[in-house]
């Protein structure tokens, strides 16, 4: 009996050891700069097995009010609470492949809007018991608008003050959509191309509430000679370029006077209510491995993105990045307090 019990002991002994040591193997790293640091969260959203529980990653994070964290992956939406569990899941067919998410609050009510870009679609469901209230399809934009439209590839959502939705697609024609909040076709304004007024592959979008009234904030990533950011007045006006020379800029997220912008090359730039850029986190300084998608777990680098492709902010100021990835990656970045 007693060997026995001095075994247990050192199993536990052993599997405590082996706990501290996994902790200490990666360490968080500190990036940013002023009031813009951030720590990452070393195995943030990670199962109990160590491995990403979110399948292929290529789509956007949003976050609810009570400060659970929702991302899009091929597969689905995986709902994360704070500490990076798995609290719910929307998966199959119906929710699959969402390029972009955003949540809002109707009386009381939050739902998901979602650009599905391989299935040619935006749709809004309840986040809380996923039921679909409201698709934008490419028969009833054709029906509506007049235009000869067969097919369109989603890469953005977002939605005005009023409830008016507005639908880039990025992937195909380069128009922005814009629909009432029942999803009634109402007008659209863009085209491809490298003009001033054009875009090449509308990439981003969200509503600019760092202006008054506020006015979107669309990422332009191809456009040459290099990757772009651009204001839009909600009924369509160009108002202006906002940054220019960020790479390939892939999505937007706005808190307070601040912009947080991924870019496809492993970064996230983020600019202040003056668009200047003010920090720099997670650059990749192997520019190949950075816009890759291919970079499976095991050759993840903490502090290291890969393909950055969505942001959120927090309500106390911290972010969360979703790379585009093969193993799907979802990171925590805590702000440090100064």
């Amino acid at each position: 009996m007693k060997s026995f019990s001095m075994c247990i002991a050192l199993t536990i002994l052993l599997n405590l050891s082996a706990s501290l040591a996994a902790a200490e193997k990666t360490a968080p790293v500190r990036m940013g700069a002023g009031a813009m640091t951030f720590d990452t969260v070393p195995g943030w959203g990670l199962g109990a097995d160590g491995k990403s529980v979110l399948g292929p990653t290529h789509g956007g994070v949003a976050i609810d009010k009570a400060g659970n964290i929702y991302t899009s992956a091929n597969k689905g939406v995986v709902v994360f609470s704070p500490d990076g569990k798995v609290i719910r899941e929307f998966l199959g067919k119906a929710y699959s492949d969402m390029h972009d998410i955003e949540i809002r609050d109707e009386d009381g009510v939050e739902y998901i809007y979602g650009a599905r870009n391989n299935n040619a679609e935006g749709i809004k469901f309840n986040a809380k018991d996923g039921k679909i209230v409201l698709k934008l399809t490419v028969a009833g934009i054709a029906e509506q608008s007049g235009l000869k439209i067969r097919r369109m590839n989603p890469t953005a959502i977002t939605v005005a003050p009023n409830g008016d939705i507005f639908l880039a697609d990025g992937y195909y024609s380069n128009r922005i959509f814009r629909f009432d909040k029942a999803g009634k076709y109402l007008a659209h304004f863009g085209k491809k191309g490298n003009g001033m007024e054009q875009f090449n592959t509308a990439h981003g979008m969200t509503l600019d509430t760092r202006y008054d009234p506020p006015r979107l904030l669309i990422c332009d990533r191809n456009h040459r000679p290099k990757g772009r950011m651009v204001h839009y007045s909600l009924d369509g006006k160009f108002l202006g370029e906002v940054v220019t020379g960020l790479g390939m800029p892939t999505s937007v997220s706005v808190q307070g006077d601040f912009a947080s912008i991924p870019d496809l090359h492993g970064r996230v730039v983020i600019i202040d209510k003056t668009n200047t850029i003010i920090a720099v986190l997670g650059h990749n300084p192997d520019r190949r491995r950075g816009s890759s998608f291919g970079i499976k777990q095991e050759q993840w680098v903490e502090g290291h993105f890969s393909g950055t492709h969505g942001s959120c902010w927090d309500a106390e100021g911290n972010l969360y990045v979703q790379d585009w990835n093969v193993s799907g990656r979802i990171m925590k970045l805590v702000r440090v307090k100064r």
